[in-house]
């Protein structure tokens, strides 16, 4: 059964396949009251469901509301996919941001949803158990195995 995320997140997308131009610009305040929500409700729809990792850019400006401008990323391409592995940082490395962004790598066709499986094996935490890694530690090794992996799968020289 959705819930109020889910409706929020419809409706933005929604308005972005309609829009002539490449985003959307929406008062903070006038769609918490769509909704009948408060604003930081908002603010966690486009933290959580709009992320760089599933193909969205958000910005905000300051005064004038809390207007927000949402920009849906046009489809990358395998040369241009590495520029994405800079967002997963070493000291921030988190697997659901991985994982969102492989569910926007099987969207846009560049790998299937196999390979996702597949590599999505390697953001699970029990395949580490029997290390005596600290979590520090642990997400490192996990973040190297995982974005070595995802760049062995997007070479183009075989």
């Amino acid at each position: 059964m959705p819930n109020l995320t889910d409706y929020i997140e419809d409706y933005l997308k929604k308005l972005l396949a309609l829009s002539s131009s490449q985003y959307i610009e929406i008062k903070r305040r006038e769609l918490a009251g769509k909704f009948s929500c408060v604003p930081s409700q908002i603010n966690y729809v486009l933290d959580r469901r709009f992320p760089v990792e599933r193909g969205y850019l958000v910005r905000s400006r300051r005064g004038g509301g809390g207007c927000i401008r949402i920009y849906r990323v046009e489809s990358l391409h395998n040369g241009s996919w590495s520029d994405l592995f800079c967002s997963l940082d070493r000291e921030s490395f988190d697997a659901q941001r991985a994982r969102q962004l492989l569910k926007r790598m099987i969207e846009d066709k560049v790998i299937s949803r196999r390979e996702a499986a597949i590599l999505d094996r390697l953001l699970r935490e029990d395949l580490y158990l029997a290390t005596s890694l600290n979590p520090e530690e642990l997400r490192l090794l996990q973040r190297e195995l995982f974005v070595n992996a995802l760049q062995e799968l997007l070479k183009v020289e075989y």
